[in-house]
């Protein structure tokens, strides 16, 4: 579906949308690869203002450039690699477009965006934007599993890396400051012969997506845009190239065990909360 005019995405998560198994992550819309022209008139392709209340936006370009203007005053633009992280917290107003130069010269365009969840004492917490750059993202060397006998040894950056956007990654830290404990990783795997094996927080919520060619992940085939829900009892993910040039995103987090209240733009924890926010929005009051 069309978000705006802009954004042609798909729903990830599908039925698993705002519910609490996929906890602390609310909805998950990816954007393909998808060809504009070049548009000089004054009409943007995007979304303009609307709304945001109790959770957290991120959106990752990876073709193309995305704008962004807020009612807190923050702007910029992010390009390929780039990650914005915005905070809603207790209200914020934003529009999201495609950047100006990208509209005037056209081409290709590729992001996804990622709704997280805030904890019930951190929902109206101040408004904050991140523009995370490609260049301040970490990129970190895989760890290959060794055919012979299972132990694991450092490959190198040409086997493909891990881009740390959030969290920890082999002692390396991505740059995104979160609330709880989540782990966003880029990942690129770009030799098929090689089984890369991944170590997480037994508990935590684990999904595997696939942005881009096919991976094996624990024996099962996944293919362009497949995700893969980990059981949370386990600790180790091991995954192996399919396709030349496979990227996939991974997705962990310490889960949320409050109550999901949703409905538009707003994500609270009762039914009552979802109405003040839209009365704070109308009346632009408590953070609008």
């Amino acid at each position: 579906h069309w978000v705006g005019d802009g954004f042609n995405v798909f729903p990830v998560f599908a039925n698993k949308a705002f519910k609490s198994d996929l906890s602390p992550f609310l909805m998950f819309d990816y954007a393909p690869p998808k060809t504009f022209p070049s548009n000089s008139s004054d009409h943007r392709l995007g979304v303009g203002k609307h709304p945001h209340r109790g959770f957290e936006t991120v959106t990752i370009a990876f073709q193309g450039e995305v704008e962004h203007a807020d009612s807190k005053g923050n702007q910029g633009v992010i390009g390929p690699g780039d990650v914005q992280w915005m905070t809603a917290g207790k209200g914020i107003v934003h529009e999201e477009f495609h950047s100006t130069d990208f509209s005037k010269r056209g081409g290709t365009f590729e992001m996804c965006q990622l709704w997280v969840n805030l904890p019930k004492d951190k929902k109206m917490s101040e408004p904050r934007y991140q523009p995370i750059l490609n260049r301040d993202i970490p990129k970190v060397k895989l760890l290959s599993v060794s055919k012979d006998n299972g132990q694991c040894s450092e490959a190198t950056l040409n086997d493909g890396y891990v881009r740390i956007i959030a969290g920890e990654y082999r002692n390396k830290k991505g740059p995104a400051q979160t609330f709880t404990t989540i782990n966003l990783w880029d990942i690129a795997l770009l030799n098929k012969e090689q089984s890369f094996e991944f170590e997480f927080e037994v508990g935590h919520t684990l999904l595997v997506f696939v942005r881009r060619g096919s991976v094996d992940v624990q024996g099962e085939l996944l293919k362009l845009a497949d995700v893969a829900i980990m059981n949370e009892s386990g600790t180790k993910l091991t995954l192996q190239a399919k396709s030349d040039d496979t990227s996939v995103l991974i997705l962990s987090g310490e889960r949320i065990n409050d109550p999901i209240a949703a409905r538009g733009p707003f994500v609270m924890n009762t039914q009552q909360e979802l109405k003040q926010a839209w009365h704070d929005y109308q009346f632009g009051m408590n953070g609008f």
